[in-house]
């Protein structure tokens, strides 16, 4: 691993967990059920948040989102799922706030060109929540940093599976994690299609760059909880803060 190791990006003596069969192998077979899972675990999210919209239940959509997921891989991996995860290291709470200035500028910049070169559409998210119940509101951001988590599965999932994939086919390991890291992307932009209205432009211009951005910290750490840190401070933040300030006009 250390001959391919990208340097200037991953860390000495890690490496990315399964691909090479360690701490277990996964078999490119195994791979498929995993991603099956996580089209599974998606479907499943949006089916139970039009269930249960709200209140304490709304909780389940993103708890079955992450237990589908995990479980399947658990089925393969035994105990070692856990390798998806690393003890937080004092560097990585600085990493998640590094990441995510470098994400809101990623963002910026993206949402500058698709509202200048498409009809770019809002997520619908924060008009809900503005009009949500006291208690929706607080449960909203309990329940997204869960979801959240679940995204981050839904796009390094996929990852390994195709480095995997490439590895065992005879591709570098760096041109591997550069295609797994595209794909990665691309899959992470086509499931917030709803989001959007079904705006491809909006979605691949903009989404991709940005998934691209908070799935680095993930590539550098082998941490998936860095990567959600990101996520989490991210999204809210763009959430939080519209609703901070109505409160303050209210006032």
């Amino acid at each position: 691993m250390s001959e391919s190791r990208i340097s200037w990006l991953e860390r000495e003596n890690d490496d990315f967990p399964y691909y090479d069969g360690q701490p277990v192998p996964v078999t490119g077979v195994q791979w498929v059920i995993v991603v099956a899972s996580v089209a599974l675990g998606f479907y499943v999210l949006f089916q139970l948040q039009l269930m249960f919209p709200t209140g304490p239940l709304s909780f389940l959509s993103s708890i079955a989102f992450v237990a589908i997921m995990l479980g399947t891989l658990a089925l393969f991996t035994g105990r070692h799922w856990t390798a998806l995860f690393r003890r937080m290291r004092g560097v990585d709470w600085l990493l998640i706030l590094l990441f995510f200035v470098l994400n809101w500028i990623v963002t910026i910049a993206a949402g500058f060109l698709v509202v200048a070169v498409f009809d770019a559409q809002p997520n619908p998210a924060g008009k809900i929540l503005a009009a949500a119940s006291q208690l929706d509101k607080y449960l909203f951001f309990g329940k997204s940093a869960v979801q959240l988590l679940g995204e981050e599965l839904l796009t390094v999932l996929p990852f390994l599976a195709v480095l995997t994939w490439l590895v065992a086919a005879g591709v570098s390991r760096t041109v591997a994690i550069v295609i797994a890291a595209l794909v990665a992307s691309t899959i992470f932009a086509m499931v917030h299609l709803p989001t959007y209205q079904w705006n491809w432009g909006h979605c691949l211009v903009a989404l991709i760059p940005v998934r691209l951005v908070l799935l680095l910290p993930y590539i550098m750490t082998k941490n998936l909880w860095v990567s959600t840190g990101v996520h989490v401070v991210n999204d809210w933040l763009i959430f939080g803060l519209p609703l901070l300030f109505a409160s303050g006009e209210g006032a």
